[in-house]
């Protein structure tokens, strides 16, 4: 049911986007109403999600430290593995996040008759770099329909991306990637015991939903055909405030509404490591703990019992125990209490005696 669960939810989805716009003929509901709400509740979402992960306390400074520190003169850094500085910090962060160094670095373990054998995971490495870049240039190719005129960078980027052109229309390497890139990841979780066990529906769902998002969208380009201009006039609506769904091919909204269901979903989602991994402190932090002094700025005020304050209040009875002092103690003498007492009785009766007297 992990798996079943993310497919059927998948093809409920879309099942519902086709009934609205095919024969309920919903296309403001889909075209225009759905686009905002899912466009502000990823912005807000992501922005809590955000503001949440800054505002957690960083008590210590915690890089991830792969090589050597930074130490004697004639022993050698690993600047980027270690990095003390900012610059070590940004060309660690810049590799990892365009190309996956930890990854590519990572190993396998597995068990075998003859004992524990270590192996390299270079292919989860290959096809999740595949999957990431061929995502990130489909995105920025979709920003044609929301600019006029085009930029002249998204058409040099779709023309390399189009290069090995194969008849018409033009067959995008970045469709060939992102579904040779989902797939992979999805049968690498079915296949491996290991990695089957530990998966949930939670992760099962995302795969889905973005593969039946470059589904509907290869079906549109290759397949079924759509009106671009009227595509092209709804986006152009929704970045300027004045939509007009004028589009009514069924296959355009499916392909929309899962756009939308993955932009709801996304902040609360593991996607969400899209943004967490530049506030995560064991990447984003310098190794330079030996040379300047962590102070968690989040601290806040405590108030102090000095060592010597407690003395000061339980000396006596520390005194009393034979446990030694650091400080010197002076008893303080107080005024006897039965001379006070006596001094007022004796008072009343010297003014009894005066009183006789005369």
């Amino acid at each position: 049911m992990r798996i079943v669960g993310p497919i059927i939810a998948v093809c409920a989805l879309a099942g519902i986007a086709w009934l609205g716009t095919g024969p309920l003929s919903l296309y403001t509901l889909f075209g225009v109403i759905i686009p905002y709400c899912a466009f502000a509740a990823f912005v807000v979402g992501f922005i809590i999600r955000i503001l949440n992960w800054g505002r957690s306390a960083v008590p210590f400074r915690i890089p991830t430290t792969a090589g050597q520190e930074k130490s004697l003169p004639w022993i050698k850094q690993n600047k980027l593995d270690n990095p003390s500085s900012k610059a070590g910090v940004v060309g660690r962060m810049a590799l990892e996040v365009l190309f996956f160094r930890s990854l590519f670095r990572n190993a396998s373990t597995e068990k075998t008759e003859d004992g524990i054998a270590i192996g390299s995971a270079k292919w989860l490495w290959l096809f999740a770099l595949i999957f990431h870049w061929s995502m990130l240039i489909i995105v920025l190719r979709h920003f044609r329909l929301f600019l006029d005129p085009i930029p002249a960078w998204i058409t040099a980027l779709e023309g390399l991306d189009g290069m090995f052109q194969i008849g018409l229309p033009v067959i995008y390497l970045t469709d060939l990637g992102i579904v040779a890139g989902i797939t992979f990841l999805f049968i690498r979780r079915v296949v491996v015991p290991r990695i089957r066990y530990i998966s949930q529906t939670i992760d099962y769902f995302p795969l889905v939903l973005l593969f039946g998002i470059a589904l509907a969208g290869i079906i549109m380009r290759y397949f079924t055909k759509v009106d671009m201009s009227a595509v092209k006039e709804l986006t152009l609506g929704l970045v300027r405030f004045t939509p007009q769904a004028t589009v009514t091919e069924p296959i355009f909204y499916i392909h929309i509404f899962l756009v939308c269901c993955l932009l709801v979903y996304f902040p609360w989602s593991k996607l969400m490591h899209a943004g967490g991994i530049f506030l995560s402190p064991t990447r984003n932090m310098a190794n330079n703990s030996r040379a300047v002094r962590h102070v968690n700025p989040w601290n806040y005020e405590v108030k102090k019992h000095t060592y010597e304050e407690y003395e000061n209040e339980n000396w006596e009875k520390m005194q009393a125990l034979g446990l030694p002092l650091d400080y010197e103690h002076v008893k303080e003498e107080e005024p006897p209490a039965e001379a006070e007492a006596g001094a007022a009785e004796g008072a009343p009766e010297a003014a009894n005696t005066e009183d006789s007297e005369g």
